[in-house]
């Protein structure tokens, strides 16, 4: 038996409770985890307050993030003491996660924890730094560089938009921070921002073509903003699309890819190859110093997950939260 937060379904209703569990819940996988911290994101939220299908099987155990250690492995890639870091893969979806003091995985999900990183520093980046470095990874491959000239986030007070708004402030770039929280606009420049818009700039309807303003933008809002991003990018820029927290949807037309040869790069990191995934925290490991973690994340506990689980989806949270198993 170990604890962790179980989500059930069923004659009872929809509800997640921290319990004793027994290791026969857990699905098949050929590494065994001892997990000692995870996070809490807002898919995680979503699932544990059922406010969003986002579980796919029940019981099913939330947490798209872990760390922690081997305990068995049927494996040749890893061995029992090794630590070892997983970021997605249905993880907390459709395969028990890391809100639990232990996890069975599939060894080709994880990777080993780069050695730059205590495991709490691992999981103050997680799923949320991972993929702001796939987004600058995207911008790098088609050409946009620090002298094409500026690049906007959005989203720039959620995880994603921190982490990306540091990573481009650190390669060189000059970065324009959108955001609906402009009281926050000193966090955002301490992070390496150079300038911050309302975003309600961006989330009304546009032109299909708008002037010129930024070489990239990387996006987590989706929707009429990143329709509007797309219309005002220079020519021969480029936009990396991760996130969908202003809708699914995207009410544009094809001038600025037609026009001006932008390009629109869809960034996934939840089944993204293993080679990219250590690429990626290989270059959070060069980039990211002690003192931006420090400020980025708060830690909590466990039982503490599920009343923090409300106050995310509130907006009552800021930054990353740890949870130490």
């Amino acid at each position: 038996m170990f604890n962790a937060i179980l989500i059930e379904k069923d004659d009872n209703g929809y509800r997640a409770e921290l319990k004793p569990v027994d290791e026969a819940v857990l699905p098949e996988g050929d590494v065994l985890v001892e997990v000692s911290h995870s996070t809490l994101n807002y898919k995680d939220a979503l699932a544990i307050t059922g406010k969003s299908p986002v579980v796919r099987q029940f019981p099913m155990i939330p947490g798209i993030d872990l760390v922690g250690t081997v305990l068995e492995s049927q494996s040749d890639k890893f061995s029992v003491g090794d630590a070892v870091l997983l970021n997605g893969f249905g993880v907390g979806e459709t395969h028990c996660g890391g809100l639990a003091e232990r996890a069975r995985l599939k060894s080709d999900w994880l990777i080993p924890l780069p050695s730059r990183f205590a495991p709490e520093q691992a999981m103050k980046i997680g799923t949320a730094g991972y993929t702001a470095m796939l987004c600058v990874m995207a911008l790098e491959k088609q050409g946009v560089t620090p002298d094409k000239g500026d690049i906007l986030v959005t989203g720039a007070n959620g995880g994603v938009g921190s982490f990306a708004i540091y990573l481009l402030a650190k390669l060189g770039y000059r970065v324009v921070a959108s955001t609906g929280r402009v009281a926050e606009s000193d966090y955002l420049k301490q992070l390496g921002a150079s300038e911050i818009i309302d975003r309600a700039s961006l989330s009304e309807k546009g032109r299909p073509l708008g002037k010129e303003q930024w070489a990239g933008a990387i996006d987590s809002v989706g929707s009429q903003t990143l329709a509007n991003v797309c219309s005002m990018i220079q020519y021969g820029g480029a936009v990396a699309a991760c996130g969908l927290a202003g809708g699914f949807d995207l009410p544009a037309t094809v001038m600025p890819f037609i026009l001006r040869g932008v390009t629109l790069a869809g960034v996934d990191s939840v089944m993204r190859p293993t080679e990219d995934r250590l690429e990626a925290w290989q270059r959070l490991a060069e980039l990211i110093s002690d003192d931006m973690l420090d400020d980025v994340a708060e830690q909590i506990t466990l039982n503490e997950a599920l009343p923090y689980a409300e106050k995310l989806l509130a907006g009552e949270v800021r930054g990353r939260i740890v949870v130490a198993i």
